[in-house]
C-alpha cells in the first residue's frame, strides 16, 4: 500500500514539474505542446529506426551488438528487446555498458549518438525561431 502511495506521489510531483513548462506567464506561453509533440515524435522515429537497423543486422546473422560481452541469442523477441534498449541508451545517454556495439554497429551507433546529441540544439533553435516569429507578428 505504501509503495503505491509513494509511487503515485512521485509521479504526481514529476507531472506537476513538467506542467510548469506549459503554464502561461504574463500572457506568454513558455512552451508549446506542439513543440513537445514534435520533439517526442522526432526522437521516437529516430530511436525506432535505429533499433530496426540493429535488429535487421542481427536477424541476418551480422553481429552488431553484444549483450554482456556475448552475441544476442537467436530468439527474435530477445533481439528486438536488446535492439530497442541499445538504441535508446545510445540516443539518450552514453549507455550503461552492458550492451556494446561491434563491427559496423560502432559506426551506426556513433551516427545515432551524434543525432541524439544534436537534436536538443535543433529543438532549441526551432523554439527560438518560433518565438521570434510570434513576436514579429505581434508587433
Amino acid at each position: 500500500m505504501v509503495f503505491y502511495l509513494l509511487m503515485t506521489l512521485i509521479v504526481y510531483c514529476m507531472a506537476m514539474s513538467i506542467r510548469t513548462i506549459f503554464i502561461e506567464e504574463k500572457g506568454e506561453q513558455k512552451f508549446s505542446l506542439e513543440n513537445l509533440i514534435w520533439i517526442a515524435n522526432l526522437y521516437g522515429t529516430i530511436l525506432i529506426g535505429f533499433a530496426m537497423i540493429f535488429l535487421l543486422f542481427e536477424l541476418n546473422h551480422y553481429a552488431v551488438i553484444l549483450d554482456s560481452g556475448m552475441r544476442v541469442p537467436d530468439d527474435f523477441f530477445k533481439q528486438l528487446e536488446t535492439s530497442f534498449y541499445f538504441s535508446a541508451m545510445t540516443m539518450f545517454s552514453v549507455g550503461y555498458g552492458d550492451v556494446s556495439p561491434i563491427g559496423i554497429g560502432r559506426i551506426i551507433s556513433a551516427i545515432e549518438a551524434f543525432i541524439g546529441y544534436t537534436l536538443p540544439a535543433a529543438f532549441l533553435i526551432r523554439t527560438v525561431i518560433d518565438f521570434e516569429q510570434q513576436e514579429r507578428k505581434d508587433v
